[in-house]
Formats: structure tokens, sequence, C-alpha cells
């Protein structure tokens, strides 16, 4: 499981009660790996071997204070362009009432990349419903963004103001990674607050 935290000392707490050989801290300030963590924030470094049998206990910048913001949800996951079908696949499976997609932006202010995921999520959600249009103004918008984009994803990440600092501290083959749609079968599902873990999917 990941345990989300934004606060780095409550994360220092909190993993001091598990195991050395079964912990793993991850996590970045602005891009860079915080200093005496195990992981930064790249998808690469979490490979199913090096994070196997592991409970990993996570700060970023944006994402785990957004996650923390909203975690008294009744149901919570986790998405990314690369899971967009999965995540549409679980909500379809779940029926919830009612979807909110919440981007965590960039330091409390709008994000592209957040944005266009929240698109391409809509936009399955349309399609599957056979609707033209579903959510609010700000939806409609996400989703003639992701309409407009959805065959240049790597161009356009690499356009986005944080897509132009992790290609300045090197992380090209992240933002490779992060553009490929669809192509993790995983949703992160919130189990208790703060804690996530792989959700059953049918």
């Amino acid at each position: 499981g990941i345990q989300v935290f934004d606060d780095i000392d409550a994360l220092f707490r909190a993993s001091a009660r598990w195991p050395a050989e079964r912990r793993l801290l991850a996590g970045e300030r602005g891009g860079e790996q915080i200093e005496g963590f195990d992981l930064g924030n790249s998808p690469a470094e979490c490979t199913p071997a090096r994070v196997a049998g592991k409970r990993l206990f996570m700060s970023t910048t944006n994402g785990t204070r957004a996650l923390e913001r909203v975690q008294r949800v009744p149901i919570l996951l986790t998405a990314a362009l690369t899971n967009r079908a999965a995540v549409v696949r679980y909500l379809l499976q779940e029926q919830p009432h009612t979807v909110w997609i919440v981007a965590a932006g960039w330091r409390g202010g709008f994000s592209l990349e957040d944005t266009i995921c929240a698109g391409a999520i809509a936009h399955a959600l349309s399609v599957e419903r056979d609707s033209d249009c579903a959510g609010d103004d700000e939806a409609i918008a996400a989703m003639a963004l992701f309409e407009q984009w959805q065959s240049r994803l790597p161009q356009l990440l690499r356009y986005a103001h944080h897509g132009r600092g992790l290609a300045a501290l090197g992380c090209d083959a992240d933002l490779d990674y992060c553009a490929r749609l669809d192509s993790v079968k995983v949703v992160p599902l919130q189990v208790e607050p703060g804690l996530l873990q792989a959700a059953p999917l049918d």
C-alpha cells in the first residue's frame, strides 16, 4: 500500500513504526527527491521488484496535499493519464451517484497536465455513457483540451510549466511514461484515510 502525507514530519513519525526492511520513503519537493528518502516521484523508480511487500510512505509537492484535503469522501481514487481506462472502468463498475475529479494543480494554481487528465476521464465517461457532455463548465473545458491534444500528449506535457521544470531536471523519460494513455491497469483506492491500495476490478 501507499500511505500519503502532506507533512513530512508526520510521514517520518508514521514510517518509524514500520520495520525498515518493509518500508520505503518516496517523495519530492519541486520535482526533486526529498533528502533522506529512498525514492523520488519518478514512476521508473517504483518497479514491482523494488516495492513488492513494502509500504510506501509518500509526500509530494501537490498530489498528496490534494489527497489529504479530500480524504473524507466515500470513494477516493487516484488517476493519471496512464490509468485512465482502469479508473473509468472502476467508476462504471461501482456507479457512484456523483463523481468529482479533483486536479491537484501546481502549488495551489492551475496545472495543464492535471486538467488534461481530468478531461481524459470525463471524455471517456461521456463516451461510455453515450452523452455529448458531462459535468460543469470546467469539465467541458477539460474535455475540449483533451480532445484537442489527445494525439500529442507527450508534446503537451513538455509545454506545461511543470513539464518544462521536469525536463530541466533531466526527467524526459518520466514525461514520456506519463503520456502513455491507458497503459496501467491499476487503480489506487483509498481503503482508510490516507492509505491507498489497488482496487478490485471485475
